[in-house]
């Protein structure tokens, strides 16, 4: 009989080190079950076992089941599980995330709550799109008309380059395949890199909706960070993609496949959480940093696991 192999849980300071695993594997139509330190994929074409130490992000799509086991394990390893909806145009449900401590998230909430430190994080995001530009006197308008163009010219670069017909950024959520080829092969190259995003920003404890240039959507942080990397990644795969295959092609999966090799080349998990790490003015050495404890009104905090009873 098998010995179950017991792993413990991904510590938080580890989590650059997850860029050497596979970025994300999507899975729809099978059974999820966990043998030893591996989970197993089953469907009708056959039975698929995964090191869970290799997956970053677990992706689900609809008639996925997966059982209290695999997830178990999953959860014990820090790997994120995102249940999605068809071609991943909807994102249901997340796992927990890999830390338990709330600094990240207390920065967020810090610096998005005020309109001076927010626009400045939000220049610092500008800046990494605009290399070797002074951003830090630019209004949000200024910089949104300065993003607006920048991406035309992505668009029409790209067009050309690929040499791909493009009308224009067209879709509708509800309807995928009204889309041309093009603008299908964006939405799942775009949707795999929110999966990614969305995986990292939940690890580091951050809460997806609280958005610093997006605002109003539970996602907005994910799109920020997101933003970020689509003229080097999802932009120019999507040209690639369209400029192989048609619509009668299973254009997602393609594109799906052609994205996770990126990821997986590009270390770009590592990026994330630097970049994310820059915005926030966070140094590497407070990632590993897990701790409890009590808010106070005078003293800041106290120490968690003391009563303090007046008796005491």
């Amino acid at each position: 009989m098998a010995t179950n192999i017991s792993l413990t849980k991904t510590e938080l300071n580890e989590l650059p080190k997850i860029s050497d695993r596979v970025s994300f594997i999507y899975v729809e139509h099978s059974k999820i079950n966990r043998i030893n330190s591996a989970i197993t994929v089953t469907n009708d074409k056959g039975i698929v076992h995964i090191p869970c130490a290799m997956i970053g992000v677990l992706i689900l799509g609809p008639g996925t089941d997966i059982t209290h086991r695999a997830m178990e394990i999953l959860g014990d390893i820090g790997t994120s599980v995102i249940w999605v909806g068809e071609y991943c145009v909807r994102q249901y449900a997340h796992g927990r995330a890999l830390t338990h401590s709330s600094r990240f998230l207390e920065k967020q909430a810090k610096l998005v709550s005020n309109n001076k430190t927010r626009l400045e994080v939000a220049r610092k995001m500008y800046s990494i799109r605009f290399k070797n530009e002074d951003v830090t006197h630019d209004t949000m308008q200024q910089l949104r008309g300065k993003e607006g163009t920048r991406i035309r010219k992505v668009y029409k670069e790209n067009s050309k380059e690929y040499n791909v017909e493009w009308n224009g950024r067209v879709y509708d959520h509800n309807d995928y395949d009204s889309s041309d080829t093009i603008n299908q092969a964006l939405s799942a190259a775009n949707v795999a890199l929110y999966g990614l995003v969305y995986s990292v920003v939940v690890a580091l404890g951050i809460s997806p909706g609280l958005g610093f240039v997006h605002t109003g959507h539970d996602l907005s942080f994910v799109y920020d960070i997101a933003d970020l990397y689509k003229t080097e990644i999802t932009i120019p795969i999507a040209f690639e993609i369209s400029s192989k295959y048609s619509k009668s092609d299973d254009i997602g999966r393609v594109t799906r496949l052609r994205v996770r090799d990126e990821f997986k080349n590009g270390k770009i998990i590592e990026k994330i959480v630097k970049d994310i790490q820059y915005l926030f003015s966070i140094e590497e050495d407070h990632l590993e940093v897990e701790m409890i404890n009590l808010w106070d009104d005078k003293d800041n905090l106290v120490k968690y696991g003391i009563n303090y009873s007046e008796e005491n």
